[in-house]
């Protein structure tokens, strides 16, 4: 349950940004693409997607909202994630964030939640205007579901668009 309540939420959040994103001139970028998620204990990984929401306050700082999901029949993990991204603008773009939320782990037949961060960051190419592509995004997400302490590693690509 939380975790459609989650996903629906941060799905809202990324369309009133867009929405709002008119006449705002590269204020607001928008990810989606594929993610990997290797869990750590027990060790297994993990194929999805993710989407995140950046607003920037100034070219170089803005505040970021991330969702994601992970599948590995039966397991499922996801993350709700806010906070602030730091980057360099320009036609190859280094960003670095520290962001904190829920993660929700699915297991089959039992689920937990539990406080999580996302520590890391990537690099953005642009491919034409208003059009990058996320070449590479490497986080940090601790957890502790199901009274475990996992130090899972995710890696994600996809296209970034600029309004």
């Amino acid at each position: 349950m939380l975790q459609r309540i989650a996903i629906l939420a941060g799905l809202l959040l990324l369309g009133s940004l867009s929405t709002s994103a008119q006449g705002l001139g590269d204020k607001v970028e928008l990810f989606g693409g594929y993610s990997y998620i290797h869990v750590t204990n027990p060790s297994f990984s993990t194929n999805g997607w993710e989407l995140s929401g950046e607003y920037k306050f100034m070219d170089w700082i803005g505040g970021v909202v991330d969702v994601d999901g992970s599948y590995n029949s039966p397991n499922a993990l996801h993350t709700v994630l806010f906070g602030p991204q730091v980057s360099w603008p320009a036609r190859v773009s280094p960003f670095a964030h520290v962001l904190v939320g829920v993660a929700h782990g699915d297991s089959g037949f039992f689920t937990d939640n539990s406080f999580t961060a996302a520590i890391g960051g990537g690099i953005d190419a642009r491919l034409v205007p208003h059009v990058y592509w996320r070449i590479f995004e490497g986080d940090y997400i601790p957890t502790h579901l199901f009274g475990v302490h996992e130090n899972n590693a995710r890696i994600s690509t996809g296209i970034v668009i600029h309004f």
